[in-house]
């Protein structure tokens, strides 16, 4: 059976850094489709405020699996 899963290795070669893969979102922007926003950061909400979200067991192993960025 064929693999679900999309391989999202980049194909040319890996970013040495945090800023270096900022740059190159930075570059992709002008590409991505979406409405402006306004410019001004979304206010945190309290976590008292969440409801409703809930994570399938096998999605939060998956992610808790994962390395962080630069490991």
């Amino acid at each position: 059976m064929p693999n679900p899963v999309k391989d999202v290795t980049f194909t040319e070669y890996e970013p040495e850094s945090l800023a270096e893969l900022r740059g190159l979102c930075a570059r992709m922007s002008p590409h991505w489709t979406g409405s402006p926003g306004t410019g001004q950061p979304a206010a945190a909400v309290p976590p008292s405020l969440i409801r409703g979200v809930s994570v399938p067991a096998g999605s939060a192993r998956l992610i808790d699996g994962m390395s962080e960025y630069g490991d």
